[in-house]
């Protein structure tokens, strides 16, 4: 029985869903083997996408134990998810969780992730804010988070603390979407991809999660880039808005009009 998960997690299953971590990687080759073991103790198979690393990362992961894809040139983060998305449905799995490869996210803390998606969640996001003291950033990305966050509680319709978190957990049959079309931009893979869950009518919920500072190299995330964002963010929503109305599944959450 994988990681603990039991018959029944998932409406409709009759046997325990079989669940995927996928550690997207950037020259993460410090940090991506120690990622690898503590997962793989936990009971969990991993998928580390290697985003067009210069380092060793690649065979880093490999020799932790986990299943390498090697993308030929650096795509981003939301392109390397939605290729382990893609891995995870076609290999026959019910639920991803995602981590990254740096060290800030606690395996250990992925059960938190998985009892929301027991309990009927389609996406789970690990929040730094919700419940466990403040998640140690500068004062510029702090105003960047809060912003982007904010544009994402408007868009969505979801009261959320930590949109940006890439600290997941996501289930069928939102998976199977995000396998075929997730946002690859700068923060995309995190609040457009919340905005898009929720547009489809997807339950989503947050659980409290505690976020490790990092111990090698440095974010690229700041608040002049999560500003550009959330102009970004307003004109890709309002494009793509309704795009997915023909897609809703069965299992979906039911809109407020319909309650």
């Amino acid at each position: 029985m994988t990681g603990g998960m039991t018959a029944g997690m998932t409406a409709g299953m009759t046997a325990p869903p079989r669940v995927l971590a996928v550690v997207p990687a950037y020259n993460e080759d410090a940090t991506v083997g120690d990622v690898v073991r503590a997962i793989i103790a936990l009971g969990y198979p991993v998928v580390v996408v290697d985003d067009g690393s210069s380092d060793w990362t690649g065979d880093t992961a490999a020799a932790a134990g986990a299943s390498v894809l090697r993308l030929p040139v650096n795509v981003g983060v939301g392109g390397a998810l939605r290729c382990g998305f893609r891995y995870a449905v076609d290999h026959g799995y019910d639920v991803v969780v995602q981590c990254d490869a740096d060290g800030q996210h606690r395996p250990a803390e992925i059960p938190t992730l998985l009892a929301g998606i027991a309990d009927g969640a389609h996406l789970v996001i690990g929040s730094r804010f919700a419940a466990r003291g403040v998640f140690p950033a500068g004062r510029a990305r702090r105003v960047g988070m809060r912003m982007v966050t904010g544009m994402a509680r408007r868009f969505s319709g979801v009261e959320l603390t930590d949109a940006t978190s890439g600290f997941r957990a996501v289930g069928k049959p939102l998976l199977e979407e995000f396998a075929a079309d997730y946002p690859s931009e700068f923060l995309g893979d995190t609040v457009e991809a919340v905005i898009l869950a929720a547009s489809g009518g997807y339950r989503i919920t947050e659980v409290p999660t505690t976020m490790d500072p990092r111990v090698v190299g440095v974010s690229r995330a700041g608040a002049a880039a999560s500003g550009w964002y959330v102009v970004r963010l307003v004109a890709a929503v309002l494009l793509r808005g309704g795009r997915r109305a023909s897609s809703r599944s069965a299992h979906r959450a039911p809109m407020p009009n319909e309650r």
